[in-house]
């Protein structure tokens, strides 16, 4: 049975009942007035006049939380102007008289811009910067209102939309792309509500796929700039949510679960088909794009995601896809106005944005013609090349008319790049030491943090025999670096499992120029060197530094924080804001996916070992650009576990990014060594939000710690979050 308060909640809501609006004719008496144009009130509100003028005409009735703050203007404007049949008061009448007449019907939507699109290969094209991801606030005027127009040239859509940026309180940055005004992509609702960024709602009449790409293009004016002068602008984006996908009639589940794609002859395809649109070879799964062939350098393509079919996995994206629209909205135009438009899974949007930020060609002046044509662009991944034998993966052709398909390639016929999984037994000192606890460290965006400043070969190898090794030439080198003596309490720089190397064995030149730090002489036998090469990661890094530092910022983690801030602030960031704590997850997972596709591997089961598979076909597939940054990731981290080591402190595992140190206390702070000064040992692991610092992992009591590496010969670092879940690290 309910209880007594149970019951008098339930009254109290039934007695407050649903705001109530006055008539449509009433909305528009008080607009009017106040002397407000329905531009100046879209606005106020961030949605658009045709929004207003149906809310005015009785078409759609706005929705929380406008709701609340479109009855509250009305209350207000009504006490400043009451119908002439009532004394001034502050109650809003609940039927006004019917205006002289009513208001002019917009002609339609209004043609688009005449300005040309610029195409991505055109000289001299600068890049707009990305809208911001929240207008900022503005006020309704109280004083002098703007004077009011004529019914009879109320503007169209597109003209209001112009208006709305002229009379903003608060201007937008000039830099903001008029033809994107509405941001980068829209969340689709079962009831015609296309959710933008900042909050902003549209209203989409399209209910067929072939008309909802029409009113991408158009009217929704969606899309973002292009990341950089020699690229391409970014497609709209359009979110379908599970009422839109039934809505333009898509099932709710896809039954080709091999190939995820809608059949050849769904309804759907043909509608697409018969209204001269296409498809990529990828069909129309959870991630497709609609298009036509540009024209006059006018790119035509819609992409879209379909929730219902998985389009955000939950691994990068947690629960996204469950929230509000507006919220999906809020989550997806944060990522696309830091990161880019969403364009597939975090992988894709990892390799995606590698390319937009360093575009493979720019435009050229052909001496011979005079006419501007497609060329390389310098210091970028132009073309495919070939990896050297011991870069490629084992189903490569190039490996399979080398060995037959079950040879275990050797240290010396392939090159073996990993992050480390390592852990060792606990010495009898450490046995006795009274270690009460077991602290995991964690590198924030060390992947992120190895790509900065690192130079690989952006053209084809060249190989060498006996050559001179030169730190600032990329390559793959056969050396043998065995003899070099490393202290066993630490893992060996020099392969994944932290072991000593048996001989010799190719290494990329990130590995090879940290044995030369180490103070070796290195004499490699072979090389594969690339003499062509850019620090092609550069402004890849950045962005998503940027991305990252921001969402940390969200979520109340800043940089310079002292150090027991930063740890109580780490400890509660993800439950601030679950909508930025999957846009950071998000950005993690780009690092990460982006990175693992420089070395993609054929998929399906259709696949024959030694042929060519897609992937091969990219620019950006380079399994030595993928080589130097893992040997990078490894060779940085052991720099600070030596910095620590000569300070006494020595890890007993490490896996990926994370590493485990025995502690007196439950904390960082407890073994963390500092100098005299109090300040954190020059060269070592630091706390702090910046990628290459380090957060508190997790901790596990020291008898924990012991039973898994003596018992039960597993890395403690994979379950030091102290949970069941293996460490995925960053």
């Amino acid at each position: 049975m309910p209880t007594e308060e149970e019951l008098f909640a339930a009254v109290d809501a039934l007695l407050e009942g649903e705001p109530q609006l006055p008539s449509p004719a009433e909305r528009a008496r008080l607009r009017e007035a106040a002397g407000v144009t329905q531009a100046r009130l879209a606005q106020v509100l961030r949605t658009t006049p045709q929004t207003v003028k149906n809310w005015e005409h009785g078409r759609s009735e706005p929705r929380p939380p406008r709701l609340q703050a479109y009855l509250r203007l009305l209350e207000g404007w009504a006490a400043q102007h009451p119908a002439p049949s009532e004394s001034t008061g502050p109650a809003v009448p609940a039927q006004a008289p019917e205006p002289n007449g009513p208001a002019l019907e917009s002609p339609g939507p209004a043609p688009e811009s005449d300005e040309p699109a610029t195409p991505a290969s055109a000289p001299g094209a600068t890049a707009p910067a990305p809208s911001p991801a929240e207008a900022p606030p503005v006020s309704v005027p109280t004083t002098a209102p703007a004077p009011r127009p004529s019914p009879a040239r109320r503007p169209a859509p597109v003209q209001a939309a112009a208006t709305k940026r002229a009379t903003s309180a608060k201007p937008a940055p000039a830099e903001t792309d008029p033809r994107f005004a509405h941001g980068p992509l829209a969340v689709l609702d079962g009831d015609g509500s296309a959710y933008c960024v900042g909050g902003l709602v549209l209203d989409c009449p399209a209910g067929t796929l072939p008309s909802l790409v029409e009113w991408a293009l158009t009217e929704a004016k969606l899309g973002a700039a292009r990341l950089h002068r020699h690229g391409q602008d970014a497609d709209p984006l359009i979110v379908l949510t599970d009422t839109a996908a039934e809505r333009l009639g898509l099932p709710a589940v896809l039954e080709d679960r091999r190939g995820l794609r809608l059949a050849e002859d769904h309804k759907v395809v043909k509608q697409l088909a018969k209204a001269k649109w296409k498809l990529t070879r990828r069909g129309f799964g959870p991630w497709a794009r609609v298009y036509r062939p540009a024209e006059h350098g006018k790119r035509q393509c819609v992409q879209f995601a379909v929730l219902p079919w998985g389009a955000l996995d939950t691994r990068s994206w947690g629960d996204t896809a469950q929230l509000p629209a507006p919220d999906i909205a809020a989550v997806l135009g944060t990522y696309a106005t830091r990161v880019l438009t969403p364009r597939g899974s975090t992988a894709v949007c990892g390799l995606e944005l590698m390319t937009a930020l360093r575009p493979p060609t720019r435009a050229v002046k052909d001496p011979a013609t005079g006419s501007w044509v497609s060329g390389p662009n310098p210091g970028s991944l132009t073309e495919p090349v070939d990896p050297a034998p011991p870069e490629a993966p084992a189903e490569h052709p190039l490996v399979a008319a080398l060995h037959p398909r079950h040879h275990v390639r050797t240290p010396d016929q392939v090159i073996d790049e990993e992050a480390y999984d390592w852990f060792r037994p606990l010495t009898d000192e450490e046995c006795t030491q009274g270690y009460t606890h077991a602290v995991g460290l964690d590198v924030n965006m060390a992947f992120a943090a190895a790509a900065n400043r690192l130079v690989i070969g952006t053209g084809p190898a060249t190989h060498v025999r006996h050559p001179a090794f030169h730190p600032k030439l990329p390559g793959s080198w056969l050396v043998d670096l065995s003899p070099i003596e490393i202290d066993p309490r630490l893992p060996n720089p020099f392969t994944p499992k932290g072991i000593r190397p048996a001989g010799p064995a190719w290494y990329s030149t990130s590995t090879v120029a940290y044995a030369v730090e180490l103070g070796y002489d290195v004499a490699p036998t072979e090389a594969y060197v690339r003499h062509e090469h850019a620090a092609y990661f550069d402004a890849w890094y950045t962005r998503l530094r940027d991305a990252y530092i921001a969402t940390m910022a969200d979520l109340g983690v800043t940089t310079g924080m002292p150090d027991e801030d930063f740890l109580a602030a780490m400890d509660r960031h993800k439950s601030v804001d679950p909508g930025r704590a999957a846009v950071l997850s998000t950005i993690k997972s780009t690092v990460k996916g982006g990175i693992g596709k420089l070395r993609e591997r054929p998929q399906g089961i259709a696949y024959k070992f030694g042929e060519p598979w897609p992937a091969l076909q990219r620019p950006t597939w380079s399994p030595h650009a993928r080589a130097e940054l893992i040997g990078k990731v490894r060779t940085n981290q052991h720099r600070k576990l030596m910095a620590w080591a000569r300070a006494g402190l020595f890890p007993v595992a490490i896996l990926s990014d994370c590493a485990v140190y025995l502690s007196h206390g439950p904390g960082p702070l407890d073994f963390m060594p500092r100098t005299p000064e109090g300040k954190p040992l020059p060269g070592g692991f630091r706390l702090g939000v910046s990628p290459g610092m380090v957060k508190h992992e997790g901790t596990r009591d020291f008898l924990w710690l012991a039973r898994t590496v003596e018992d039960e010969q597993i890395n403690p670092a994979r379950h030091i979050k102290g949970d069941d879940a293996p460490d995925s690290g960053e």
